[in-house]
């Protein structure tokens, strides 16, 4: 059996001590297990406080950042919710806990390839998992009550936020580096949008068609 110390550590010193105190968000990282879902190397610092680097140049948040996000998206259970940027696959398991159903897109098929068994041990049977350029959103399936990217972008746009219902919710890393933001946006039914800052960072740009082809032009 794997030592527990790290996983107990990591919710009792990083989680609790600021300010994430949602007890179901809590339960959820004792319950899905982190090293898992982490590349062999890493499993070691799988409960660090660090971003893990992952293949084609992509990072893994830290545990305090998904939770972050978890905990202000205040999920309830009945939400239809689109997670761009797979990865691991370790914030999908998360977020499948929380809601009706998640469609999970990412741009590279090997991380969708590799995430498929962890999920079918750590997650709910409700995800759909898609290959493709998301960097715009997801427009087969939309619209959706709650939009997460995992990579960072410029700023959002107009495309982006129509893919969200009245009453729904967007988290995005939002700006360039070394300046980015965890931002939060939530938009009334009256049709206008607020956001928050949830957390300062930075992480790698979502890429696109055109971001990935401009990486290999000579």
């Amino acid at each position: 059996m794997k030592d527990q110390m790290p996983r107990i550590n990591m919710i009792k010193q990083q989680l609790r001590t600021n300010n994430i105190t949602d007890e179901t968000v809590l339960a959820l990282f004792d319950k899905v297990l982190r090293d898992a879902f982490v590349p062999a190397e890493f499993e070691h610092v799988a409960y660090c406080d660090t971003q893990l680097e992952l293949p084609h140049h992509e990072r893994m948040m830290t545990p305090l950042e998904e939770a972050s996000i978890l905990q202000a998206l205040k999920l309830q259970g009945h939400e239809r919710v689109l997670v761009i940027g797979t990865g691991t696959g370790f914030f999908t398991a998360l977020i499948s806990h929380l809601c009706q159903e998640v469609c999970s897109v990412d741009y590279y098929a090997d991380f969708n390839e590799a995430a498929k068994p962890k999920l079918k041990t750590f997650a709910k049977d409700n995800i759909t998992l898609k290959t493709g350029d998301a960097s715009l959103g997801w427009v087969d399936n939309a619209p959706y009550d709650v939009v997460v990217y995992t990579g960072a972008i410029e700023k959002l746009s107009e495309m982006q936020k129509l893919q969200v219902v009245p009453g729904g919710r967007l988290f995005a890393v939002v700006g360039e580096a070394p300046v980015m933001r965890g931002e939060l946006h939530t938009l009334s039914h009256d049709k206008t949008w607020q956001h928050t800052v949830l957390f300062e960072t930075v992480l790698p740009k979502l890429i696109s068609h055109a971001k990935h082809a401009e990486h290999f032009a000579f």
